[in-house]
């Protein structure tokens, strides 16, 4: 097991998601297929709502497989998605039935109704797949079926339960609706304000939904928890929906206006489903597990993973194995970041466009924005080498998706009561971060096409790596390493809150070679045991301690051979685990749990434990010992005993001491949470449990026998040192694989080295000792890809990460006939890199797609209403967030950067088509933009904005618009409409700087691609026959192809000034390039009053001598006094 144990004292129930729905197709390009994965899928919002901004007219499959440890989740969903697909019920209906906690008499008899035919349905996978659902929602499992058809049976059985036991549920309702009230909790609904964050919204859903019923719900009754009220507290069925162009409307609107636009969406989702049915095909799949990758459903549970033969290989359409777009939900927050990379990773199909979405809500630090840099627990390049995969905005310096709201969400939270008595003893609070993943050759059209293999490295730098990086995972596991890292007050009470919380790892999850450098002095010991086992047991390292073997004394005397690893399985008596299950939930929390082996002179942890409740049935003979378990299906309801299992190196019990004086013990794991709480309760060593070893009747010892063999994971490319890299020009020798130095702490890339060996004859003349010794030349080609030139010969070597090529190094060996080239690894504010083109189109077959900008389905975004009260107050400030401190620092004084001065852009352009900063001299908003070079004052490219409106799930706005290359063929062939475009057509010229203007040639096919959804690239589509996008970043040189040209065009064909451009327009999707948090500083730094000392943003400095500032003019004038002497005015 990845993660600890976790003792669930309390389990939350996330019947409706906790945050605004988004389009999990948004980075796939609309020619190809969608085949995602939703892990921890939640409600359906986001299965709903992709589909809703899918429908472009275009016909191809979405296959959604869903994942998720809650049965009563995917219970819930299967009953919404059938509603929905009968077409014949009452939205409403549908509506209370999924949101509401009570429901009136209609409803509820509807909810009763469909749940006898569902069960009907599902006697069996078969009768399930013949149904009339079987062909949309297919069971990716035949226990995820038998789970959600008994959460039915819960449904309806709930009516009958005795008076007495319903109106105890009723009770707890209502008591939590009243410590929801009492404790000033309000709803996180604000996050689906996106950048109208400011306004507040009113929720009453606590108290009786948005409907007045009296009948309580049964599907929010059961959960994995059992049967009661653990619907988590901030639940809000108007979160999953989204609520700005409601509040950006000309008035601001009452509580009955927000729900009747939600209603109004999820009717529109509803309605794009039902569309969808006829050609979705694998629609809903549901895999009832965390991971598809492990080896049972949960923890506590022993049900193992079998897939269904006949969804998976013998049916006529095979559920996907693999995916071009996995959604991972929050888990980063609740099993750590690198448990959610690294068994996901796998399945993520090669592609331009294939993607993993990463998202945190937990702020657990002292600064939430760089929390996801520290999740990682490692550098991102040296992630991005090992794995495989990169955060696109690390490669590229920004981002299409804001999160300012969040910010702005997080400096008003400590101001309100919305934090749960656990939470605010650890202060802990909520930042929404959500990372895009794609692979870092992806994004280079060169590398692209190519097998490009991961890099060699050194075996002690690697080994020094996975060191540090085991110390960072493990170094605040233990209540003495903390306290040693935790003396700053200021961070002590939130990181003890958080102590519980954020143990995520076990040494089943470490992939290392660092045994070598272990030392007591500076690693804790007690964990020794199980990485060594873990090592051995997954065919990493064995370490020197297996050798010699165990000795064949105490339980192994009669065994025939002695394996390396055994297996410990122990019996806890039900009633030991009462002083836990008896306590208050909100004081024991959910601390991590593990299993120790101690003596008198050794004591050894294990974390790598699974647990269930049952029986534990001894068989086989002494020679070959087994165990049978019979799982409780009761659970924690049953009175079963806890069974235990882990693995452990044989010779501990043997040769560390005797057996008969070792005992294995469960326990809590020291954090310094659990301390605080429970040492009175459990002790100094905090056992719940513990027996002797050789208790035959507590305590069984087995033989572990070898895990399966590994399967060779589809697309990964060779780890033989010598696998020559195939290039697209290799005209000079052989390449091998890059090799990777690290710097000088083995924390970082330093370098990736590439090694040709020259046995092309013409090159060899001119190259080596014998010949004419000439020097290569280096060219850096894209962001991977560098050619070497030796005469008149050239090959292109890819790398595979982005590099700086023009920081190269050269090493000659001619005796030895081989050239080196050393680059540094790229990525955003440095050198080259992505910088060679930070938007690029990929190209594959006839899939194009925006790499770096995601897709947007214009049809599908309401218009931003242009003349509403309050426009400017939200939107300027919105799209003044696009820039970082550090780059207004370098507008202010006026230095060279490209992607600035795109930002400067089309903030210009924005804020003036709005209105919200309309052109000097003239009156309301521009809509027609000239993009005119500061230089030479020619312009090349014309852009029309026919309508703002909002981007819901990136949070941001987008500019719907058409772009016109003014080519000297198209001025002739329009010279007089054209002339009266630009005298009367209210022509605003926006000025472009040195390098921007070949930023914006780069940028417009991506804006293009991005909206593409009625139109295909044709057979003779000029990127295809240039082989480039663009096809040019020359002035007075058209970067697009033709394909688009007249394509969705209606906006323009409404205006009599620009009708007669529209066959020559394309249309395009322009939205602010915001900077990437957790890179660098969004906000501005704060500073201080020289007067009253606050802290704030936007003072004003004294006129006169600029060294100070005031908050006000009040305290300028109190100051002024005081500042008068030294002021030099």
């Amino acid at each position: 097991m990845s993660h600890p144990l976790i003792w669930p004292s309390k389990s939350f129930f996330y019947a409706i998601g906790n945050t605004s729905a988004v389009s999990v197709s948004m980075d796939l390009s609309p020619d190809e297929p969608a085949r995602i994965l939703l892990l921890g899928c939640g409600d359906p919002r986001n299965v709903l709502y992709t589909i809703y901004t899918d429908d472009t007219g275009a016909t191809r499959p979405l296959d959604f497989t869903c994942c998720d440890i809650e049965p009563a989740v995917l219970a819930r969903n299967v009953l919404l998605f059938t509603l929905i697909a009968d077409g014949r019920h009452s939205e409403d209906s549908i509506w209370n039935i999924f949101f509401h906690f009570r429901l009136d008499a209609k409803a509820h008899t509807l909810l009763i109704e469909q749940c006898k035919k569902l069960i009907d349905l599902s006697e069996n996978p078969k009768t399930w797949r013949e149904s009339a659902y079987g062909s949309s929602l297919k069971m990716a499992t035949d226990y995820t079926l038998s789970e959600v058809r008994r959460h039915w049976e819960l449904y309806i059985g709930m009516q009958g339960l005795p008076a007495a036991r319903r109106k105890a549920l009723d009770a707890m309702f209502t008591a939590q609706g009243k410590e929801n009230a009492q404790q000033g909790r309000c709803s996180t609904v604000t996050r689906s304000l996106g950048p109208l964050i400011g306004h507040s919204s009113t929720s009453t859903y606590w108290k009786s939904g948005t409907t007045q019923a009296s009948i309580l719900n049964p599907t929010f009754v059961y959960s994995i928890a059992g049967e009661g009220c653990s619907v988590h507290y901030g639940t809000d069925p108007l979160i999953p929906f989204h609520l700005a162009p409601v509040f950006a409307s000309s008035k601001p609107p009452s509580f009955s206006d927000i729900v009747r636009a939600v209603k109004a969406q999820f009717s529109d989702w509803c309605s794009a489903y039902r569309t969808a049915l006829s050609f979705l095909g694998e629609a809903t799949a549901t895999c009832h597990a965390l991971g598809t990758f492990a080896s049972s459903v949960a923890q506590w549970k022993t049900q193992l993973i079998q897939l269904n033969r006949w969804e998976y290989v013998d049916g006529p359409q095979p559920a996907p194995c693999s995916f071009n777009a996995i959604h991972t939900s929050n888990l980063e927050d609740h099993i750590g970041l690198l448990n959610v990379l690294i068994p996901a990773i796998p399945l993520l199909s090669p592609g331009p466009s294939s993607v993993l979405y990463t998202e945190s809500l937990l702020s657990l630090g002292t600064d939430p924005t760089k929390e996801f840099v520290e999740h990682l627990k490692a550098d991102i390049t040296i992630i991005g080498l090992l794995f495989g995969i990169s955060p696109v905005d690390y490669l590229c310096g920004f981002t299409t998706r804001s999160n300012m709201h969040e910010l702005m969400h997080l400096g008003t939270e400590s101001k309100n009561k919305t934090k749960s008595k656990a939470e605010q003893i650890g202060n802990i609070g909520q930042y929404q971060q959500l990372v895009t993943w794609k692979s870092p050759v992806s994004g280079d059209p060169v590398a692209a096409l190519l097998q490009v293999p991961p890099p060699l490295y050194d075996a002690y730098q690697m080994a020094t790596f996975f060191y540090d990086l085991y110390q960072s995972l493990f170094a605040k596991e233990s209540a003495m390493n903390f306290w040693q890292q935790h003396s700053n007050p200021k961070d002590y009470l939130k990181a003890v809150g958080a102590s519980n919380i954020t143990a995520h790892y076990t040494r089943e999850a470490f992939d290392g070679r660092l045994l070598d450098t272990w030392s007591g002095q500076n690693m804790e010991t007690m964990h020794y045991q199980d990485l060594c086992g873990q090592l051995h047991r997954y065919g990493l390292y064995k370490a020197q301690s297996f050798t010699p073997p165990a000795r064949k004394i105490g339980p192994f005397a009669v065994w025939p051979t002695v394996p390396d690893l055994i297996r410990i399985v122990m019996v806890v008596p039900r009633n030991a685990l009462h002083v836990l299950e008896s306590s208050n939930p909100q004081e024991v929390g959910t601390p991590p749990l593990h299993c120790d082996i101690h003596g008198q002179n050794c004591s050894n942890l294990f974390t790598s434990v699974h647990a269930a409740f049952g029986r534990a049935i001894p068989m086989g003979t002494k020679q070959n010992p087994q165990v049978k378990f019979e799982e409780d299906v009761k659970g924690w309801k049953g009175k079963s005993s806890l069974v235990l299992s882990f693995t452990v190196p044989s010779y501990l019990i043997t040769e560390l001491e005797h057996p008969a004086s070792l005992e294995v013990a469960f326990g809590v794991k020291n954090t310094p949470a659990a301390c605080a709480t429970l040492i009175q309760k459990l002790g100094i060593r905090l056992h719940i449990y513990s027996a002797k070893l050789m208790d035959s009747s507590q305590v069984y010892i087995l033989p572990e026998p070898p895990l399966p063999a590994r399967r060779l994971r589809a697309g990964r490319a060779s780890t033989s040192p010598t696998a020559a890299l195939s290039t697209a020009l290799a005209q000079i020798g052989e390449a091998e694989r890059s090799v990777l130095e690290f710097d000088d702490d083995c924390e970082g890339a330093l370098s990736l080295a590439i090694r040709v060996n020259v046995t092309d004859e013409a090159s060899l003349k001119l190259f080596s000792s014998d010949g004419s010794k000439v020097v290569p030349e280096i060219e850096q080609m894209s962001a991977c890809v560098v050619r070497i030139k030796l005469g008149e010969r050239a090959q292109d070597i890819a790398f595979p990460f982005p590099v700086i090529g023009s920081q190269n190094r050269l090493r000659l060996a001619r005796k030895s006939r081989y050239i080196e080239v050393i680059v540094p690894t790229s990525r955003s504010f440095v050198a080259d890199g992505m910088k060679y083109n930070p938007y690029p189109v990929m190209k594959r077959d006839n899939t194009l797609v925006a790499w770096s900008l995601h897709h947007v389905n214009l049809s599908r975004m309401p218009v931003v209403n242009l003349n509403a009260k309050g426009l400017a107050r939200w939107l300027d400030s919105h799209l003044g967030s696009m820039m970082s401190a550090r780059e207004r620092k370098l507008r202010r004084k006026h230095k060279h950067d490209a992607l600035m001065f795109i930002k400067d852009s089309i903030h210009s352009i924005m804020v003036k088509a709005s209105g919200v900063q309309p052109v000097s001299g003239a009156t309301g908003r521009s809509a027609l933009f000239s993009l005119v070079d500061e230089k030479t004052n020619n312009s090349d490219t014309i852009i029309f904005i026919s309508d703002l409106r909002f981007d819901l799930a990136s949070h941001t706005v987008v500019c719907d618009g058409f772009v016109l290359p003014l080519t000297k063929a198209f001025l002739l062939a329009a010279e007089k409409p054209f002339a009266k475009l630009i005298h009367q057509g209210g022509l605003c010229s926006v000025p472009v700087f040195e390098g921007e203007m070949q930023g914006w040639k780069q940028l417009l096919p991506a804006f293009v691609e991005r909206c593409r959804s009625s139109w295909t690239h044709g057979p003779n589509c000029e990127y295809t026959a240039h082989g480039k996008i663009p096809l040019t970043e020359d002035m007075e040189a058209n970067p697009l192809c033709n394909c688009g040209q007249g394509k969705d065009v209606d906006g323009m064909l409404k205006m009599p000034l620009w009708k007669p451009f529209a066959p020559y327009a394309t249309r395009i999707a322009m939205s602010p390039l915001f900077a990437v948090s957790y890179l660098e500083r969004v906000q501005p730094k704060l500073k201080k009053c020289s007067m009253c000392r606050k802290k704030g943003e936007g003072y004003k400095s004294c006129s006169g001598c600029k060294k100070v500032r005031y908050c006000s003019s009040g305290c300028q004038k109190k100051d002024w006094k005081s500042h008068k002497p030294k002021c030099k005015a």
